[in-house]
Order: structure tokens, then C-alpha cells, then sequence
């Protein structure tokens, strides 16, 4: 007779010889006929009801191996492992011989609990048959490389408190449909995420978080969704613009092209076509908006990569063009499919899936960093249990650098694909990212200035992200922690603004709110100079001041026409005379600085104040602090 079994793979298979143990002709006829009623409900997809028919064939017959073999590939089915191997060993122990085929997806269940070494054996039992066709030899030999590769992991993660429990986020989130693709604002208060209706049909919905609790989504506002699918999202980290994957639409240039749609006053814009410099006759899809939205990375399968699909990264222009899209190259991309990038808001840590790096099985989950001097290095698989011998799909991560969020089936699920939450493991996490915002604004007229925000990292002197505000002036910078941070804002006509963030040995409040008044050039105009460093009781200037201090050349050269003044100030601490003369010759040596820069030296003055002009008190060491400064001041702008 025909000898169904369902394996994970629900491949029937038929055998033309039995052993002695276990003969199917003599099976309870009344077995036989659950057992069939059991194969066409799992036929028809009703996997949970074939098990629990199956159940009815073992009662009526204890010793049906085929009804073991057929439930075990059941709850592999639908992940329940642990099911999985009880049944397939069951079935081992009444006839080993005859079972003996299902050792390769009894392998692959064991690696689905984490028993990669148990897998391993099981293969190698497996691959004893001297007559597996070379179908079965390959595939066997496929996850046996891939359980040797997670038991070297399991040894370079090593032991850890690390505990992974995804978390389902509800019915606020999920539904009796799939909800996937989450993208999430860097205040932690607004998911974005994709969502499957009337069986094919890919919207937008949005929860906010209000006191830590997620509310019931809603469909995006506005013009974006429609009747064609819009899904893989990208949500900028301010809110405000929304990056996404649009298939078959009307004005498309391949399958599915990025589209672009910005929030307005009455909900999102109508998506616009992000143009042929990034769309293609191909498909491209899963962008992610960096945090100051001056790259986007995606996934495209156009001819000429090194694989099936690659990641590629465009470049916005000040004009707000975006360049021709680059490969990330041989470090990132392989000959298989590298897609769902996602680059975290400390814009140094780039998530992604592949199936072309080594790992378990499928699409797995791989980190990669910027190096010090911006190119990638090698990715790193993120381990078991993150990674599974299943396909993994989009995480993103909140930018307290552990509060992680994707897309999984899995056994609690409310209806195919649901959004879980997970705590990243230590090792694998990006930086915490603490963030600064507030609104550019004239100081006399108070109307807000659209201007250039800069984060330099201080000890590389290197540009992490240059933003612009919108027209009102508004802005939101990220601030990665574990360096120190020059921050600048730059407006022609006006004076700079610079402040100095050092996070590299103390973790501040996650949020500042810093509203920033420009001052016109005009006589008198002053400007603290906050990152502007001298050892203590020393007049040499510090390395790490020469970026404020080409942001002052930088000033002087816009406006040829001011002349500036530097004043020099201490605190009280020591001698008054003592004081005078560090001070002005920490003046001095500023102006030495900007004369060595090409400046005229008829444009330039110092003078040293010593600690006649306080601004705070000099009784505790934060007033101290704020009382050692250098300024800038005005005092010609060569209008008459």
C-alpha cells in the first residue's frame, strides 16, 4: 500500500519495502481510515485538526507508525518542535528501520529546538543509506554544513544570561491577517508597519505608544493607501517622511519601485515615484531612511549585482537629488540575496538578511559596523536563537540600541505573520542613540530659520550626519553615545552655533530640547564658543578645537566684510593677574589659529577678561565651568 507521511516539508513519500517490525497491511482498519481523513484535512491546509485526527488513528492503533511519522511532519509544520522530535523518536522505537528515511527532517526539527550537535548525528545516521539519490545526499549535506556552522557559533557566543522571548504585541497590532515590515520613530512612540487585507491587498496601518501602551492601530491617514499594494517601509526618524515599496502601480518602471510620501497637515501625501536614477525595469524594495535622511539603502535585483538581489545605497544631494545607487560590495553582498536592510538611528549599524553569508538555514539575520573609516566591516550572523533554520525577515531596532522588532509565525501567532518585541542579546546590539531637537529661529524677529544642522564626532573629526530643517526651522539630530560630539548650526548671515555633547563616559537624559536663536551679524553680536578646549592653567589649544575653529574661518570667508573680536574668560579660581594673562593668552592663541588659516590680521582682535565678566556663579564646579569660555563678538560688519 501507499505510505503517507507528512514532513516538514509535507512530501509524501512511498516506500516498496517494509521491515519485520512494523508491516502497514496489518494496521486497524479503522486507524487507516482516520489516518486518511487526517492526510486531506492537512491537504487542505487544516493542520491543527489533521493532528488531532491522527490522534484518533493512534488510539484505534498504537503501534501506526505511519501516523506518528505523519504528525510529527505536522507539528513541524507549524514549529512545534518539540512535538515534532517526540513523534518522530516514537515512531523510531516501534521500527528504526522503517522510519529510518525520516532521520532528515527529524535532523531539522532538532536544529528548530537549538540541538544542533543531536542534529548533526542524525544526519550523519541519515546519510548511512547507500541508497539516497543525490537529491537527498545534497540536501542532507546542505544542513549538516549549516548545524556545524551553529554549534562554532554557539562556542564563539559562549554561555550568557541572554534569554530570547519574543513577546506577540497584541491585538492593538496583529490581527487574523499578516502584519509585517515595522518601522518605528526614534521617540519609540510611532510603529508603521505593513498589513495584508482581503487576502491580497498591502496597506499601511500606525499605532502610537501613549504611557507605554500601544494603541489600536489605524490605517495611515491621507492619500497613500490605495488599492494597489504599498508595504516595506521605511519611517524617517522625525516622522515625517515615509519611503516604501509600490508594486504594479500605474506609473512604475519595473514590478515594484521606491515611492516617497511626506506628511502634511491632512495626513500623507500622495506617493510620488522616486524616478529612474533609483527605479529600474527591475524590482527594488525594503528601503531604510538613514537618521539625518541623507542615505537610503535597498534591496534590488537589477542586472549586473553580485547576486540574486543586493543591497545598494543612494546619496541625497543638497538639491534633494539622489545619486546614481551604489553595491555595497563583496563585504555585504554574496552570490545568493542580501534584502531588508535596516540602518539603526546611531547611523553606524546596519542590519540585514541574507542567504548568501553563512548561517543556519535560509534567510538569516547578520550585523554589520563603520569602521573609523566608513566602510563596512565584515557582517556577523546574530546567533540562535534570533536566527532559525526558518526564513527570517525585516528587524528594526529602537534607538535605546535593545528594544527590537520583527515579523514571525509562530506558534502564538493570531493569523499568519504577526509583530513581535525581543530584547536584543549585548553583544549584537547597535549604540544607544539619544537624540536632540528643537526649532532654529532669528533671535531679534523670532521667525524660525530653515538651516543646517551638523553632528561631528570630535576625536575622528568626521561628519556622522548633516540635517536640514524644514521651512520653520524645526530639527531633530541623533546623538549615538560613547563618543563626544561637536553639534553646529550654520546659517549664512548669521552667526554659527556650536555646543559640545560629551557622551563618551556618561549617559544623559535620552532627549534634549534645545531651541537654537541665530544672531544677525551685526556690532556686539556675541557667540560662546563651547568647543574651544585648553588643557588646565594652559594656553596651548587642544586638537579637537580646530573644528569649531575652521567653522569660524569657514565664517569669516562668507563674510569678508566682519571683523571679530575673541574674548577670553576664567573663573576665580587663583590669582587675578594670573587669571588676566591665561585668559588673553587663550585669546591670543585663537587668533594665531585663524592668521595660520589664511585670515587677515587687520579683521581679527583679542583680549583677555580674566574672571571680571562671570556668567554664573563661581561657588560650585558646573557655575565654574561656564565662567571658562571663549567668545567671539562683533565689532565691525563694514557697513556704514
Amino acid at each position: 500500500m501507499l505510505k503517507y507521511a507528512i514532513s516538514t516539508f509535507l512530501t509524501l513519500f512511498v516506500l516498496s519495502a517494509f521491515s519485520q517490525g512494523y508491516n502497514p497491511e496489518k494496521v486497524n482498519k479503522k486507524a487507516i481510515e482516520f489516518y486518511n481523513e487526517a492526510i486531506a484535512k492537512a491537504e487542505s491546509g487544516a493542520y491543527r485538526e489533521a493532528i488531532r485526527i491522527l490522534d484518533n488513528a493512534i488510539a484505534a492503533d498504537p503501534k501506526y507508525v505511519d501516523a506518528f511519522l505523519s504528525k510529527a511532519g505536522l507539528h513541524g509544520q507549524l514549529k512545534n518542535y518539540s512535538a515534532a522530535i517526540e513523534n518522530y523518536e516514537k515512531a523510531f522505537s516501534l521500527d528504526s528501520a522503517y522510519s529510518h528515511d525520516y532521520k532528515l527532517p527529524y535532523a531539522i526539527n532538532l536544529a528548530g529546538n537549538g540541538l544542533f550537535e543531536k542534529a548533526t548525528i542524525a544526519i550523519d545516521d541519515f546519510l548511512l543509506d547507500k541508497e539516497l539519490n543525490d537529491k537527498s545526499i545534497k540536501a542532507a549535506a546542505y544542513r549538516r554544513k549549516s548545524f556545524e556552522f551553529a554549534i562554532e557559533q554557539k562556542k564563539k557566543i559562549g554561555t550568557s544570561e541572554y534569554i530570547f522571548t519574543p513577546r506577540n504585541m497584541g491585538d492593538s497590532i496583529n490581527s487574523e491577517v499578516s502584519e509585517y515590515f515595522p518601522s518605528i520613530t526614534i521617540d519609540g512612540r510611532t510603529l508603521v508597519y505593513t498589513r495584508r487585507v482581503k487576502n491580497f491587498n498591502e496597506d499601511f496601518y500606525v499605532s502610537d505608544n501613549i504611557n507605554g501602551v500601544w494603541q489600536k492601530s489605524e490605517s495611515l491617514s491621507g492619500t497613500i493607501n490605495t488599492e494597489q499594494n504599498e508595504g516595506a517601509q521605511s519611517i524617517s526618524q522625525d516622522g515625517q517622511w515615509l519611503i516604501f515599496t509600490g508594486c504594479n502601480f500605474p506609473d512604475g518602471m519595473g514590478n515594484c519601485d521606491l515611492y516617497f510620501s511626506m506628511l502634511t497637515p491632512n495626513g500623507w501625501s500622495e506617493p510620488q515615484n522616486m524616478g529612474r536614477r533609483i527605479n529600474t525595469e527591475f524590482w527594488e524594495s525594503a528601503p531604510t531612511l538613514s537618521p539625518d535622511k541623507r542615505d537610503l539603502y535597498f534591496s534590488s535585483n537589477v542586472s549586473g549585482g553580485l547576486g540574486g538581489s543586493d543591497i545598494y545605497v543612494t546619496h541625497r544631494l543638497p538639491n534633494g537629488q539622489w545619486t546614481e545607487p551604489e553595491n555595497m560590495g563583496p563585504v555585504i553582498n554574496t552570490s545568493g540575496d542580501e534584502s531588508c536592510p535596516f540602518i539603526h538611528a546611531d547611523n553606524q549599524t546596519l542590519y540585514f538578511t541574507s542567504n548568501g553569508h553563512l548561517g543556519y538555514g535560509g534567510d538569516d539575520l547578520f550585523v554589520a559596523r563603520r569602521n573609523a573609516d566608513g566602510k563596512w566591516g565584515k557582517p556577523e550572523n546574530l546567533g540562535y536563537p534570533i536566527n532559525t533554520i526558518e526564513n527570517e525577515g525585516s528587524l528594526v531596532i529602537a534607538a535605546d540600541g535593545k528594544t527590537a522588532y520583527y515579523a514571525s509565525d509562530k506558534s502564538d501567532s493570531k493569523g499568519g505573520l504577526d509583530i513581535y518585541t525581543f530584547e536584543m542579546r549585548a553583544d549584537v546590539r547597535p549604540l544607544i542613540t539619544l537624540w536632540v531637537e528643537g526649532k532654529v529661529y532669528d533671535k531679534k524677529s523670532g521667525k524660525g530659520l530653515p538651516s543646517a544642522v551638523e553632528l561631528i564626532d570630535l576625536s575622528t573629526g568626521k561628519t556622522l550626519s548633516k540635517i536640514q530643517t524644514d521651512e520653520d526651522g524645526n530639527y531633530l539630530s541623533t546623538l549615538p553615545t560613547g563618543k563626544d560630539y561637536l553639534f553646529n548650526v550654520n546659517r549664512k548671515g548669521y552667526l554659527l552655533y556650536s555646543r559640545n555633547f560629551p557622551l563618551s563616559r556618561n549617559t544623559p537624559d535620552s532627549v534634549h530640547h534645545i531651541d537654537i536663536p541665530l544672531q544677525p551679524l551685526e556690532v556686539n553680536a556675541n557667540i560662546v564658543l563651547n568647543n574651544i578646549f585648553f588643557e588646565t592653567n594652559q594656553f596651548s589649544l587642544k586638537p579637537e578645537s580646530t573644528l569649531e575653529l575652521d567653522k569660524v574661518v569657514q565664517l569669516l570667508v562668507e563674510n569678508p566684510d566682519i571683523q571679530i573680536q575673541i574674548n577670553g574668560h576664567t573663573d576665580n579660581v587663583g590669582k587675578a593677574a594670573d587669571n588676566l594673562a591665561l585668559s588673553n593668552n587663550r585669546a591670543k592663541a585663537v587668533v594665531a589659529y585663524l592668521v595660520s588659516k589664511q585670515v587677515a590680521p587687520a579683521r581679527l582682535k583679542f583680549k583677555g577678561f580674566g574672571s571680571a565678566k562671570p556668567l554664573s556663579e563661581n561657588s560650585t564646579e558646573s557655575g565654574r565651568a561656564q565662567n571658562r569660555r571663549t567668545e567671539l563678538q562683533i565689532i565691525g560688519t563694514g557697513k556704514q
